[in-house]
C-alpha cells in the first residue's frame, strides 16, 4: 500500500468523521485560529503573501497556519506576518500524520486546488472558504463559502486576497520578510547579476545562446554573472557557456540560500517560474520572461506595485488561447497550457529577443531608475 494511498485514506476518513460528529456551521466574525490549505508549487505559494498581510491586518491577535510543501517551509521560519508555517507532502503519511494532529481552526481558506477542503475538514475546521467553479464537484463537497473570480483581469495573488473581506492589504515592504538563516556559502563579490535559467516546464526555457549573449552584454557593464537552475537542471547553465569568472550555483543552494543570493543581487533575470516571485520577496530588481504564461495573472499586480520588476512577452500570441486556471474557466485569461508532446518549440519564448532583455537591463541598472 502506497503512502500516498495511506495519505488519502487518512484525510478523506477523518473529514467524514469530523463532519458527521459535527454540529452547526455558521461564519465565524471573529476567528482565532485561522488555516490556510494547499500544496501548491513553490511560485504560487510565494503568490500567496497578499492574503496573508490582508489576514494580518484584519485579523491581528489570530493564529494564522499554512500548509506548505516542505521545500517551502525554511522560507517562513521567521514567521513573515506571524504566517506559522507547516511543511507537507500528500506522498509521505508521516507528514499528513502530523498535519491531522493539528485541529480546531475557526476558519479555513483554500486558495487552490478545492480538495484540499477535505484536509481543512479532517483539521477540523469549522467554516471553510474557496473560489468556486473547481471539478469535479465532490472536491467542494465540505465547502461553506463560494466565492467566483472577478471578471475583470488582475494578477492571481491580489485575487486570492478576495477570499478574505475588506480593503485590500498595504503593498509589500522589503522589512516584512526577515530572510531565514541559510547554510553558509560563498556569494559572488558585487556587483552581481543572477541569471536563473531553469523552468518547471521545458516550454518556458530561453535559448542558452540568448542567455550566453545576455551573460556578455552584463559582463560589458561591469557585472559578474551568477548562473542558477534547480536540482537537476545543472546541463542548462552548462549549454549557456558560463565563462570561468561566473559563478554556478545550479543544483546547489536550497531555497534560503537562493533568497540570501538574491539579496545580494544587483539584477535578477528569469523565466516565468517561482524564483521570479523569490526575487520579489527578496527585493531584487527582476525581469522575467513570459511565454505560455500569462504577464496580468503573474505580474506586477497591486500588492507588490513598489517593486522594481517588468514583465516581457509577445502579448498577444496567437495560440496562448486557453483560459483555464485550477481546473476553472476565467473569461479574461490568456495562457498555454500544453504539454511538450502538444507543442514541438516554444515559439512564444523563442519570440522574446536578446535586444529587449538587454535593454530592460540597462534601464534596471541605471542609477536614477524610477521604473517600478
Amino acid at each position: 500500500m502506497s503512502s500516498r494511498f495511506t495519505s488519502r485514506v487518512a484525510i478523506i476518513g477523518r473529514a467524514l468523521l469530523r463532519r458527521l460528529a459535527g454540529g452547526s456551521r455558521s461564519r465565524p466574525a471573529s476567528p482565532r485560529r485561522i488555516l490556510i490549505a494547499h500544496h501548491l508549487l513553490v511560485g504560487d505559494t510565494l503568490m500567496l503573501t497578499p492574503l496573508l498581510a490582508k489576514l494580518r491586518a484584519r485579523y491581528p491577535a489570530a493564529e494564522i497556519t499554512m500548509a506548505v510543501p516542505r521545500a517551502c517551509a525554511p522560507l517562513y521560519l521567521n514567521r513573515p506576518y506571524g504566517v506559522r508555517a507547516l511543511g507537507w507532502d500528500p506522498r509521505d503519511a508521516d507528514s499528513v500524520r502530523r498535519l491531522l494532529q493539528e485541529r480546531g481552526f475557526d476558519l479555513a481558506l483554500i486558495p487552490g486546488d478545492n480538495r484540499h477542503s477535505w484536509l481543512a475538514q479532517a483539521m477540523g475546521a469549522r467554516w471553510i472558504v474557496a473560489f468556486a467553479g473547481d471539478r469535479p464537484a465532490y472536491k467542494s463537497w465540505f465547502i461553506d463559502e463560494l466565492r467566483t473570480y472577478p471578471d475583470t483581469m488582475g494578477t492571481w495573488f491580489d485575487i486570492t486576497a478576495m477570499l478574505v473581506d475588506g480593503d485590500p492589504p498595504a503593498a509589500y515592504r522589503l522589512s516584512d520578510w526577515t530572510p531565514p538563516e541559510a547554510m553558509r556559502f560563498a556569494l559572488p563579490d558585487a556587483p552581481y547579476c543572477v541569471l536563473h535559467v531553469g523552468a518547471s516546464s521545458r516550454l518556458k526555457l530561453w535559448e542558452p545562446a540568448r542567455w550566453h549573449a545576455l551573460a556578455a552584454h552584463l559582463r560589458a557593464s561591469g557585472q559578474r554573472i551568477a548562473w542558477s537552475a534547480g536540482p537537476g537542471e545543472e546541463a542548462l547553465v552548462e549549454a549557456c557557456v558560463p565563462e570561468a569568472q561566473d559563478r554556478i550555483t545550479a543544483g546547489r543552494l536550497d531555497l534560503a540560500q537562493l533568497l540570501h543570493l538574491l539579496r545580494g543581487a544587483t539584477l535578477l533575470v528569469c523565466p516565468d517560474t517561482g524564483v521570479a516571485h523569490l526575487g520579489r520577496i527578496a527585493g531584487t530588481p527582476t525581469i522575467a520572461l513570459f511565454g505560455p504564461g500569462s504577464e496580468m495573472l503573474a505580474g506586477a499586480g497591486d500588492f507588490w506595485r513598489d517593486s522594481r520588476y517588468r514583465a516581457l512577452t509577445i502579448a498577444p500570441f496567437p495560440c496562448r488561447d486557453q483560459n483555464l486556471l485550477f481546473k476553472r474557466e476565467i473569461r479574461w485569461l490568456r495562457v498555454c497550457k500544453r504539454s511538450s508532446a502538444e507543442c514541438a518549440a516554444p515559439r512564444c519564448m523563442e519570440a522574446i529577443v536578446i535586444d529587449a532583455v538587454a535593454a530592460a537591463c540597462d534601464e534596471f541598472l541605471q542609477p536614477e531608475s524610477n521604473h517600478v
